[in-house]
């Protein structure tokens, strides 16, 4: 190996190893408690944090912002010294970032998290969305062992996606607290880039978006018909990286939940099965780019 290839070899797994999926969790999830707060904040005059947050926000978009730049930067040095297209970078792998569980206090065996106080707004949200009432007590509950963690609850809510069974996912989004329902919109945020940037064979843009619309609005639908349409489509806009429609505030669950079904729609339609959103599962195959898209398509990575 000559000296300028091990230098494009150094340099391509610096930029592999960027941290661009867990910031991009980290900033979905100080949205999500954005989202939260500012719906709770409606029956009280406290600002409860919610600027603070904000700024939190910002900062997370600019570190997710110069992240990708540099990661641009590398691949524009590799393809200007000629070896864009040498030594098999490892795949990308930053989508997954979000989807392992989670240790409580680095123990796997701790106990669970007590139920939240907060009265059964995720149930009756849940209700709302799916047009599905929550099991009745004869029925019972999962045991606390079994409960799923976020990642779990996505694969889950996807296999119910693919077999089109809406009652199966508004039992398996019931069965979950609501910081787990809402932790929802962080681990999808990366997945959904991902899946999107494989089922166009280029990174989503602006011009993606109708075509990203006619593949998801319909089905999503179906599943959550009580889901207001501006929600699909500010996640559809985000995935693009446009500007939404309507900035309206939203239910904090409506987003978590809505992703979850979208991620089930685009999985479905590239073929793949839930379980290739475990992180222990193989990189799924991904489809070369066609002629004339490899300037545009780089590399799928996490929003």
């Amino acid at each position: 190996m000559s000296l300028l290839q091990e230098l494009g070899a150094q340099l391509r797994a610096t930029s592999e190893e960027l941290p661009t999926g867990l910031v991009s969790v980290a900033r979905e999830r100080l949205n999500s408690a954005a989202e939260l707060l500012n719906w709770v904040r409606q029956t009280s005059v406290d600002p409860l944090g919610v600027p603070q947050l904000g700024t939190a926000v910002e900062h997370a978009e600019h570190a997710l912002a110069a992240l990708r730049v540099a990661q641009d930067a590398i691949d524009a040095y590799l393809a200007a010294v000629g070896l864009a297209g040498e030594g098999g970078a490892p795949p990308d792998t930053d989508y997954k970032a979000g989807l392992k569980p989670e240790e409580i206090g680095g123990q796997n065996d701790a106990p669970p998290p007590s139920p939240e106080k907060l009265g059964a707004w995720w149930q009756e949200r849940v209700t709302q969305l799916t047009g599905e009432a929550p099991p009745s007590p004869e029925q019972g509950t999962p045991a606390p062992g079994n409960q799923a963690d976020t990642g779990e609850l996505l694969r889950r809510v996807a296999a119910g996606v693919r077999s089109g069974d809406r009652a199966r996912v508004g039992r398996d989004l019931h069965a979950v607290n609501a910081a787990t329902g809402l932790g929802l919109s962080a681990v999808s945020s990366p997945v959904l880039h991902r899946l999107a940037g494989d089922l166009l064979g280029h990174e989503p843009g602006p011009d993606d978006l109708k075509r990203l619309q006619s593949a998801a609005t319909g089905r999503v639908k179906s599943l959550l018909p009580g889901t207001p349409p501006e929600v699909l489509d500010t996640l559809l806009a985000r995935i693009c990286r446009t500007p939404a429609q309507s900035e309206a505030p939203a239910h904090p669950a409506d987003s978590a939940v809505t992703a979850s079904v979208l991620t089930g729609v685009l999985l479905a339609r590239l073929g793949r099965d839930p379980d290739s959103l475990d992180p222990r599962a193989p990189e799924p195959v991904r489809e070369p780019a066609q002629p004339g898209q490899q300037q545009q398509s780089g590399r799928s990575r996490g929003a």
